[in-house]
């Protein structure tokens, strides 16, 4: 694969002078340009040490405008970044809509040294790459451009690079033992460079290889590749949005059909044509005393307490997932789970519509940001399964986008309950979790009578809407969306606990004992696996 880059390519200096002012020109142009679309750019600079990744992210830092641009160097996991998923380090540093970012390294760069290291078999690091390929594809699919440059050094010229930075006393890049112990293992690194490239290089997220003898002809292979894509970008984007104009222009053209114009639907057909769903099985009949309730109450709550502690120590985050019917009680079900707990040890994030910011980014990012540390809890009151259920019914995520996010939430919470430990370090990493996910289901007799009840009582007013109104009006819609969304996500790694709630007693005290039974579990496979 890479005999393609040790030819001996150079830029000889004059060449390189007229070239870099039209080049530089062109590059803010376009950086300008994009900075008015809704696509983000992402920049890996990857490769061989002492291949000059470090100038070319700098050389880029320089001819780019810095306002838009953001530069991301990851080295070791810092104690934050190891309580927490591997991969959240990488999505809260993800540029935002109309922005650049560098990453030098990204999220190749800990795969390819643990695999060249020795440290990891192959069908783990095969593995990794799989992750990594899948979590390219997610962003590009939202619309992220994705660049990556290999910059290639053979054996020979590494070497002789090495030596002759060490002999410059005036030079800008120090050399180690260090970087002498991985030119021993050049081998190695080109064989596991070569494995993740082959594996990860896509239409979607192509890697770009460079010849990186020669620095001139590096740093301006690199910047008119970068040019080449966001100028064919930005074509394409012009086009889009003309033939999008055009499409407009002809829809309002046509002559519309009023609504006296449609036949009525006729209810008795529609309620035939009424499919059944996994709600229509929860069993909304069941009750509870007040004296069972409280005594039950009084013991889960008080094994909450121990568990949650016991899971602290042993490092178990948990993430708690509530969605469910306006008024089906997700807000009393939290405060009996948040009541047991001590307030260091959780988080209860309310997902309301998306922010500027957040709009800015993958609709999973504003999750991503809150996801606990290791051995704490997050609750979620609504969640990610808003892009399959609000945005779906409502119309606010067209149907590619909300059919394609079944298979982004399962990685989603397979990585969140997956185990990461750092390797080689003496530091106890992320201890994996568990996720559990709850629908509090009510009748829409049930629902009728709580909104009514909230418009009636001064200090429940607050709690009820137009909008729930207007949302009731879709409940079959809904309820369809729910079904898709339960027999799609729920894995044996983050089930669904469907939670009839038309008594909020009961619902509040099976949830809670799911959450006992969860974190129960996971705490005696922990005790067995260390055996």
């Amino acid at each position: 694969m890479f005999e393609a880059v040790e030819l001996g390519r150079k830029t000889s200096k004059e060449e390189y002078k007229t070239l870099l002012p039209e080049l530089r020109a062109g590059l803010l142009q376009a950086q300008f340009a994009l900075s008015k679309t809704n696509a983000p750019v992402i920049i890996i600079i990857s490769g061989v040490n002492a291949a000059g990744r470090g100038e070319t992210v700098n050389a880029l830092n320089e001819w780019l405008d810095t306002r838009g641009l953001e530069t991301i160097s990851l080295d070791m996991l810092t104690d934050e970044e190891l309580e927490r998923p591997y991969g959240w380090r990488f999505w809260r540093n993800l540029p935002a809509r109309g922005r650049i970012g560098i990453f030098f390294g990204g999220w190749y760069a800990d795969a390819i040294n643990e695999y060249a290291l020795g440290n990891i078999e192959t069908s783990l690091f095969d593995e990794s790459l799989v992750a990594i390929r899948r979590f390219e594809n997610m962003l590009v699919e939202d619309g992220a451009i994705i660049l990556k440059f290999w910059l290639h050094l053979s054996k020979k010229d590494q070497n002789k690079r090495l030596k002759k930075l060490e002999k410059d006393p005036n030079s800008i890049r120090s050399v180690s033992g260090n970087d002498w112990e991985l030119a021993d293992l050049y081998d190695n690194f080109a064989h596991a460079a070569e494995r993740a490239i082959r594996h990860t290089d896509s239409g979607a997220a192509p890697w770009t290889l460079v010849e990186a003898t020669d620095e001139r002809y590096r740093n301006s292979m690199v910047a008119r590749t970068l040019l080449e894509i966001l100028q064919k970008f930005l074509n394409s984007h012009e086009k889009a949005r003309l033939a999008e104009d055009i499409a407009t222009l002809q829809s309002a053209s046509q002559t519309q059909i009023d609504d006296d114009q449609i036949a009525p639907c006729n209810p008795l057909v529609a309620q035939l044509n009424t499919p059944l769903t996994v709600l229509d099985r929860v069993d909304l009949n069941q009750t509870i005393t007040n004296k069972k309730y409280n005594e039950e109450l009084r013991h889960y709550q008080g094994k909450l307490h121990r568990l949650s502690w016991l899971a602290n120590k042993e490092k178990l985050s948990t993430v708690i997932v509530f969605e469910g019917w306006d008024a089906a009680g997700k807000g009393g079900a939290i405060r009996r789970i948040t009541q047991p707990l001590d307030a260091r040890l959780y988080r209860v994030i309310s997902t309301a519509a998306p922010t500027d910011e957040e709009r800015a980014h993958h609709y999973l990012w504003r999750f991503w940001r809150h996801v606990p540390r290791a051995g704490r809890f997050t609750l979620y009151d609504r969640s990610w399964y808003g892009r399959v259920l609000v945005e779906r019914v409502e119309g606010f995520a067209q149907e590619h986008e909300w059919k394609r996010a079944y298979l982004e939430i399962n990685s989603f919470e397979e990585q969140l309950v997956n185990a990461y430990v750092q390797q080689g370090d003496d530091r106890q990493g992320y201890g994996g979790g568990i996720v559990l996910k709850f629908w509090l289901h009510i009748s829409k007799e049930e629902q009728l009578r709580r909104f009514e009840e909230r418009e009636s009582v001064a200090y429940k007013r607050h709690k009820i809407t137009s909008e729930d109104w207007r949302n009731r009006e879709k409940w079959d819609a809904y309820a369809l969306a729910v079904n898709d969304m339960v027999s799609r996500t729920s894995t044996d790694y983050a089930p669904w606990t469907l939670i009839p709630a038309n008594d909020k007693q009961l619902a509040r005290l099976e949830v809670l004992k799911t959450v006992c039974e969860r974190l129960e579990k996971a705490l005696d496979s922990r005790k067995r696996f260390k055996k």
